[in-house]
């Protein structure tokens, strides 16, 4: 095994270098004895067996709200921590559209929580939240990172796939139904081994299908099709596993108890699905998804340094050693994928629930219990909280593997509702939060950034589902298609304000917009989104087509409101539907200035106030007012608050 990270760093000794020259010289033979599973590693903590611990006395215990806040307070008084405050009213409705919709509250929505003074406002407040249909989106979005779903092929000529978005429907459709997560990996994993499968069950196996594709001529077809079954191990280890299982593609892993020969076993699962046409209800074209070749059948070996071309010994489908056995439904023949769906989601499989809750968890306080959200190997980071993730993990079990269930257990609790504001006193010994003596602030994802500007604006098209659309987009970008088979037409009407989840995904060009604020490529799969703050994102808001036209529509959407006529009152009516709270005097004061500035300024220039304006201009308004307007809605827009989960 290689040596430990302090030892990893430091460059051989010219002793050593001799050592190994001198080992190579004499055939580098390797002893017999060594075994790559060793007891150390076998012994990781991950790989033990989910235990259901108490939740620990706590001396506060008016403070918890349930079980999960008894882990952490147990863990903050030892550590003689106070936890913060509650967020206030606002933070927290905003904090949970923007964490379970991917949407800002209405105006309306926020007078009606905030007003509740009901014991079961925040509960009812969940409820409805859990069972809007936007939920299935956002959440969705969650999910198809980790799918790594996209529209269109990749590698050089990266062709449209014009009906990949019936996958992406399902994933919604299935999310915002509950769909318990065990039937949720076996319909994507097997759907098509299933008995009497459905078309619909058999369009989940399209979750196989979001691999790359080369279409170039020329090109050797094995060569790609056996690194798609490699790309759909390696998901399937990082999403399920929480595992490096890739690793132990060209010799067997370095650090955590996986063999060469047991990764071509999970290979030999996957060797016999072949990508084929099915036909779904209301639809005239048929989805590409994966069915079971059963004329035929290849056969599996480990090959040699994950080339194609060197096949050795052979090998049946077979799942890790260092987990519970698989036991195949046919005791005649070898086990195929639906087994391998089962064995993942086996409630005597201690990853597959220590990962989910971990996901779970990532995404509602955008740091996991286990920092190394793609890695719970021995090389990645031990649970801050072991006895809760464990905790948590029987509770979905118990649970029946619900989503919803589980995010409102978690929402739910006093360290979800906890204050995000910094704490001087912890800067120096709790700088991440693993504590979790607070809440933690970060900028939403990419494709919210936009939801939220349509949606403050008035613009944002609300319909669910369908064919993926085709925002604005700067043109010289848009010409980027390498093989040139591909052209961006600008989606029309209500198609240009769809959801950003909805924008077409070409992988050798995705939208700049979404790149700009660190959406993953759609190449592998993506567990945990990470946050970057560049110059570029400023630009790109305060720039940018589609978020100039939000300022403008928003400008008309202030200046046409019945209820205001004032600048303040307009200025606190524009700032609340940014941040859900009404600006504090300073700040109005601050904003009525930037727009008596705007005023006098383009008061000077009425052409360069009737094009920045653009198609926007209400009635009844001069286009130097409106572009006093537009000006400010600019910089209300690009507030730090209102692209930041608080």
């Amino acid at each position: 095994m290689p040596p430990d990270y302090e030892e990893s760093v430091r460059p051989l000794s010219p002793e050593q270098v001799k050592l190994i020259r001198i080992w190579i010289d004499q055939g580098a033979k390797w002893p017999a004895d060594v075994d790559a599973k060793s007891k150390a590693t076998s012994d990781h903590w991950s790989f033990q067996p989910v235990i259901r611990h108490d939740p620990p006395p706590v001396q506060n215990s008016d403070w918890a709200r349930n079980p999960i806040d008894r882990f952490v307070l147990a863990r903050l008084e030892q550590e003689g921590i106070q936890p913060p405050p509650e967020a206030d009213r606002h933070t927290l409705i905003k904090r949970l559209y923007y964490d379970l919709l991917g949407l800002p509250p209405t105006l309306e929505e926020v007078d009606r929580f905030v007003g509740d003074q009901s014991p079961s406002a925040y509960e009812k407040l969940m409820d409805e939240i859990l069972n809007s249909p936007h939920f299935g989106e956002r959440w969705g979005r969650h999910w198809l990172d980790k799918a790594r779903y996209a529209d269109s092929d990749g590698y050089e000529k990266d062709r449209p796939r014009p009906n990949a978005w019936r996958y992406r429907d399902w994933v919604i459709e299935a999310i915002n139904k509950d769909m318990a997560f065990d039937r949720f990996t076996i319909e994507q994993i097997a759907g098509d081994l299933l008995p009497n499968s459905s078309p619909i069950e058999r369009l989940a196996t399209a979750f196989n299908r979001q691999t790359l594709t080369n279409t170039e001529g020329g090109v050797d077809q094995e060569e790609f099709r056996v690194l798609a079954i490699k790309d759909r191990i390696n998901t399937l280890g990082t999403v399920w596993l929480g595992l490096t299982v890739g690793c132990a593609d060209c010799h067997s892993h370095k650090y955590d108890p996986i063999t060469q020969r047991e990764y071509y076993q999970l290979f030999a699962f996957f060797n016999n699905a072949d990508e084929i046409n099915t036909e779904l209800p209301n639809s005239d074209k048929p989805v590409r998804v994966i069915g079971q070749r059963t004329s035929n059948p290849r056969k599996s070996h480990v090959l040699r340094r994950g080339d194609f071309l060197q096949p050795a010994a052979e090998v049946e489908p077979a799942a890790l050693e260092l987990l519970h056995p698989l036991s195949a439904r046919n005791r005649e023949g070898a086990p195929d994928r639906l087994d391998l769906a089962e064995w993942l989601v086996d409630p005597a499989n201690p990853l597959t629930p220590r990962v989910v809750v971990n996901h779970i968890w990532t995404h509602l306080f955008g740091w996991g219990l286990v920092t190394t959200v793609s890695d719970f190997g021995v090389r990645g980071a031990p649970p801050t909280h072991p006895r809760l993730l464990d905790w948590l993990a029987t509770e979905l079990i118990e649970r029946g593997w619900s989503r919803k269930s589980m995010i409102k257990l978690i929402v739910s609790s006093a360290t979800y509702r906890q204050s995000s504001r910094h704490r001087p006193d912890l800067a120096n010994t709790d700088s991440l939060n693993n504590l979790l003596a607070r809440q933690n602030r970060f900028r939403v994802d990419a494709e919210i950034v936009r939801d939220l500007y349509l949606a403050a604006s008035g613009l944002l098209t609300q319909k669910i589902g369908g064919p993926s659309v085709y925002p604005p987009m700067p043109a010289d970008v848009a010409e980027l298609s390498y093989a040139n088979n591909f052209k961006w037409t600008t989606s029309k009407g209500d198609n240009r304000y769809r959801r950003g989840m909805y924008t077409f995904f070409k992988r050798t060009s995705p939208h700049p917009n979404l790149i700009a604020f660190d959406c993953p490529d759609a190449n592998t799969t993506n567990v945990q989104r990470w946050a970057s703050n560049t110059p570029i994102q400023a630009l790109t808001t305060l720039n940018n087509e589609v978020f100039v036209e939000a300022a403008q529509a928003m400008a008309r959407r202030v200046l046409t409101a019945a209820a205001v006529s004032t600048d303040a009152d307009r200025i606190t009516y524009a700032f609340r539907l940014c941040v859900a709270r009404a600006p504090s005097e300073a700040d109005r004061n601050r904003f009525v200035r930037l727009l008596l500035k705007a005023r006098a300024w383009y008061g000077e220039r009425p052409e360069p106030a009737r094009e920045l304006v653009g198609r926007y201009q209400p009635d009844g308004v001069t286009p130097v007012e409106a572009a006093a307007w537009v000006a400010t809605a600019r910089i209300l827009l690009n507030m730090d608050e209102f692209i930041t989960r608080e």
